[in-house]
């Protein structure tokens, strides 16, 4: 698919060397995602041309080949060593990259956080920890991994979370999650579709997700 938008791939200095993927608008972004699982996530910039969407960024760091480091970066209840060295870059180091090379730092409301299976984990946590930094969070299908912590924390994000009819075990994870959010007194949107684990059923969620979050 063409788009009028650009990807833009770098190697960050973390674990060795890591891909971080922006797709950058056309015009000057009024709204960033910052993603994990970012081969994947970051090429849904085109789902956002000609949709009525502000222009919006998205910058998805890469994931390891192998999935368990995959899981052990995504949720904090497996190795906290190493979720902790990756929060570190995804908070600070990722953030400081796109504003060195885009000049693109903005509030906490014009900032999402999005994941989805195991990443999906992965922006609860961050929506949860870093509530001023990220303003909401896209949740897709998420695993079981990390549950809601009790308490809640104080401050929290608004959080968009969908799963499918078809992966029962994400949808009671989900849906676990929209009932803690909601009854922490957070915004919660939860959305329930025909669909099954997999790209094209986030995929099409996801510019729906946007308009909710920065919908003009």
């Amino acid at each position: 698919m063409s788009i009028t938008g650009e990807y833009v791939t770098e190697t960050l200095d973390y674990d060795g060397g890591r891909q971080v993927t922006a797709y950058v608008p056309s015009v000057p972004p009024e709204a960033v995602v910052f993603a994990g699982d970012g081969q994947l996530i970051s090429q849904w910039g085109a789902t956002l041309e000609g949709v009525d969407v502000p222009p919006t960024m998205i910058v998805g760091t890469h994931r390891p080949d192998d999935e368990m480091p995959r899981l052990h970066e995504y949720s904090p209840v497996f190795d906290a060593e190493r979720f902790a060295a990756h929060e570190k870059f995804f908070v600070e180091d990722v953030p400081r990259w796109v504003l060195s090379r885009f000049g693109v730092a903005l509030a906490a409301e014009r900032t999402a956080v999005c994941g989805v299976s195991a990443s999906g984990e992965l922006s609860l946590a961050m929506g949860l920890r870093h509530p001023d930094i990220y303003g909401a969070v896209f949740c897709a299908s998420p695993g079981a991994g990390y549950r809601p912590p009790a308490p809640m924390p104080d401050s929290l994000p608004r959080a968009y979370i969908v799963a499918g009819t078809l992966e029962p075990f994400f949808l009671e994870n989900a849906t676990r999650w929209a009932d803690a959010l909601r009854d922490a007194g957070t915004d919660v949107v939860m959305t329930e579709r025909v669909g099954s684990h997999g790209d094209a059923f986030w995929r099409e969620e996801f510019p729906l997700m946007v308009g909710w979050a920065f919908g003009r």
